[in-house]
């Protein structure tokens, strides 16, 4: 299962230091361009989700809309996150790949 594949990689990239979570942290990195790619929860408020995309689109960082803030937080070995920011350019393709080629519903702004 390619939601398998994601996760796997966000906790890949997190023992490897190369993810931020939070809203304070990961809107630090996007707006500082060091972001390579966000991914907010799908249980993420409406304005929450509206918020990230306006940023993400005015700094343009791929953002994409992706599990639930319990399973983001847990992959990452963290609490509950709404929010998490991929910091390696590696990572950020690779799970940008498996994001655009899953069947679930993810949607995109670039």
């Amino acid at each position: 299962m390619k939601s398998d594949k994601i996760l796997s990689l966000l906790g890949l990239a997190a023992k490897s230091g190369n993810i931020v979570s939070g809203e304070f942290m990961v809107e630090k990195l996007v707006k500082a361009k060091k972001a390579f790619l966000v991914i907010v929860a799908t249980d993420t408020s409406d304005n929450s989700k509206k918020s990230y995309t306006d940023m993400c689109t005015f700094y343009h960082t791929p953002i994409y809309f992706y599990g639930t803030k319990e399973t983001l937080g847990h992959f990452i070995g963290k609490e509950m996150r709404a929010s998490v920011a991929i910091t390696d350019k590696g990572f950020a393709g690779s799970i940008e790949k498996l994001l655009k080629d899953s069947t679930t519903k993810t949607e995109v702004v670039k």
